[in-house]
């Protein structure tokens, strides 16, 4: 089907002259350059979208001159946080859990310390604080009312109301 057409091979294409930012504009914003032969322009045509086109003079970059300059080492330190200084309550809340467990609040202070291992896992120190300080509220308030209802049990067993 393509008798008489002749191929021209296209030339070698090596590296992108310039930076990202001078490659990857379009080519209707790139300077047009000069058809060198008649020739050429085969290669023209078969290129006309690569951005890597060797008939093209190399014009230097502006954005080299400013890579140059700005050049600067820098050093990056990751800082963890020490997740070991947080509490998580966690006995005290089994404990409340098992034997004063006042209105679930022990199993409420059980999942809040479970949650606060987790964040610690998790490396996530503010979420962790704040869990147990719910913690220690739920795990205080199971305990208290814990105690105060068995006092009050001992006194009435003591003291029974029909002596009243």
């Amino acid at each position: 089907p393509f008798e008489g057409v002749a191929w021209t091979p296209r030339p070698p294409q090596g590296p992108p002259q310039g930076c990202f930012a001078c490659i990857a504009k379009p080519s209707a914003l790139r300077q047009a350059s000069p058809v060198l032969s008649p020739s050429s322009a085969v290669y023209l045509m078969e290129s006309k979208s690569c951005k890597g086109d060797s008939l093209r003079p190399a014009v230097p970059c502006k954005h080299s001159v400013e890579k140059k300059t700005m050049t600067n080492p820098t050093t990056v330190i990751e800082i963890y946080p020490d997740t070991t200084e947080v509490n998580d309550y966690y006995l005290w809340s089994i404990f409340n859990f098992v034997y004063l467990n006042f209105c679930c609040l022990g199993f409420i202070a059980l999942a809040y310390s479970l949650k606060v291992r987790d964040k610690k896992l998790l490396n996530d120190l503010n979420g962790a604080v704040e869990d147990a300080k719910t913690a220690r509220l739920f795990n205080i308030t199971s305990s208290a009312l814990a105690t105060f209802c068995i006092i009050l049990i001992f006194i009435f067993l003591r003291y029974p109301l029909t002596d009243y």
